[in-house]
């Protein structure tokens, strides 16, 4: 059998894949990116792409339904088209798949190949009959929705985030099982659209990597816009009923099954690195799939990468092509670039959104430091109540000695925005102190800023209200 060969070997078209394709072919080296579906990965066909597009819709249905908050009427009522909602996502979709395609494309020394890879060796990959080998090979597969083993689940049509995306039609009402990220997004993005909505989740409270004061007001944001929200869901169970779907649960509060027309998977993602044959090529996984990397993202095999979603060290599209950057940095330019270099940060893209960095105050709490924080209601800024969206807080936790930020979130308008001001900071490694003398713009959620900074006070001392 014939082998290909080439300087490298990329395994997925997803947010890291593309971008180092196009540093290594401006190296000069000879690439092929493998894809067996869709170039883009999860961003661009089911994920960051298409959901930011449906909330933008769902956030003008909600905003022209609040007309009167603003001084105007608009005659009749506000009808949401769902196929045309649909095929503006799906537009921004194929746009952006197309530009993905054609870059690479573009590429003189990089071919695209079509297919299914897995490794036969360390250093070789089979794609549909044809074996292809390089020095260096690069993991970019990213990950998938998991559906567990509920009782019933199997029983009943569920949908996870790549089949609900797609939708054209509305949901009468809309479950979503798992009160996280995902399952947050959509609730309130459907419950705009005009479908009833349940969010069940199985812990006490929504999003419970985040403090109790956020989930609290996240959860209160949600109910105000008529979503019905029940966590300490226990014993979840999927039946058929009367043509819906009835979901058992065993709650603190309220035991009757919840029914729906629809139901959503959103419980977690699972990396797609079970039919790679990695056991071939001896590279090294944890029990949950992810592939094991050290701080330069090589595996087990020094000349074998992983980057993005597959090995467990960022589920976001930013810290995929911050993969790609390590990566290139050291490969190419001779730096010395870590993951634990990475600050944490993201946002939730409910409305209004959270934006994060950082570790949360509870995390700091146990970390033994002296801590400084402020908390500020959205109600004192000019912006947001000039916007007629005051709901939510920001909020800052600091190291008392080294004067530095330890971890921030913005639950309110713009906060998806306005936390990078302080993201950046914290990367520069600043004091709270050099922020005293900075001009912000007015009126701006910015501004508010190095006000929480001075309004900074000692964790547990009298003056912390």
């Amino acid at each position: 059998m014939s082998i290909r060969e080439f300087d490298a070997i990329i395994i997925g078209a997803g947010q890291a894949g593309p971008s180092l394709a196009g540093r290594l072919n401006g190296a000069g080296m000879r690439v092929a990116i493998i894809e067996r579906h869709l170039v883009g990965g999860t961003c661009v066909n089911t994920g960051c792409k298409p959901t930011k597009t449906l909330i933008a819709s769902a956030y003008a249905a909600h905003t022209a339904r609040r007309g009167l908050d603003y001084g105007f009427t608009v005659k009749g009522t506000v009808a949401v088209d769902m196929p045309a909602v649909a095929a503006r996502a799906r537009k921004v979709i194929l746009d952006s798949r197309a530009d993905n395609e054609t870059w690479l494309a573009g590429m003189a020394n990089v071919e695209l190949i079509r297919g299914h890879a897995r490794f036969v060796s360390a250093h070789t990959v089979m794609v549909d009959g044809q074996a292809l080998t390089a020095p260096r090979i690069f993991i970019n597969v990213g990950g998938r929705a998991v559906v567990p083993n509920m009782p019933g689940v199997r029983d009943v049509p569920v949908m996870t985030n790549t089949v609900v995306v797609a939708l054209d039609t509305l949901p009468r009402h809309l479950i979503a099982v798992g009160g996280s990220y995902i399952g947050l997004e959509f609730a309130q993005m459907y419950r705009r659209f005009g479908a009833q909505v349940t969010i069940i989740e199985r812990m006490d409270r929504l999003i419970a990597r985040e403090d109790p004061d956020i989930s609290e007001e996240v959860r209160a944001i949600l109910e105000r816009e008529g979503i019905t929200v029940r966590t300490g869901a226990d014993f979840i169970g999927f039946k058929r009923h009367d043509g819906d779907i009835a979901v058992s649960v065993d709650c603190e509060r309220n035991n009757a099954p919840a029914i729906g027309s629809h139901v959503l998977m959103a419980v977690g993602r699972r990396p797609n690195t079970d039919d790679l044959g990695l056991e071939a090529a001896g590279i090294v996984t944890d029990v949950r799939g992810y592939i094991t990397i050290n701080d330069h993202l090589q595996t087990n095999l020094p000349d074998v990468y992983a980057l993005g979603d597959c090995n467990g060290r960022g589920a976001f599209t930013h810290t995929a092509y911050n993969d790609f950057e390590i990566v290139a940095a050291n490969l190419l330019d001779g730096e010395d670039r870590r993951v634990s270099q990475r600050l944490t940060g993201y946002a939730l893209y409910i409305d209004p959104p959270l934006g994060r960095v950082g570790m949360t105050e509870t995390e700091a709490a146990k970390s033994g430091r002296r801590l400084f924080h402020s908390k500020r209601a959205m109600v004192r800024v000019g912006r947001a109540v000039e916007k007629g969206e005051s709901q939510g807080f920001m909020k800052i936790v600091a190291d008392a000695d080294a004067r530095r930020i330890l971890g921030a979130a913005i639950l309110g308008t713009g906060g998806d925005e306005a936390i990078h001001g302080i993201l950046d900071m914290m990367n520069a490694d600043q004091s709270i102190d050099k922020l005293r003398w900075a001009v912000p713009i007015h009126p701006t959620v910015s501004e508010l800023v190095p006000t929480a900074l001075l309004d900074l006070k000692p964790v547990g001392s009298a003056e912390d209200d």
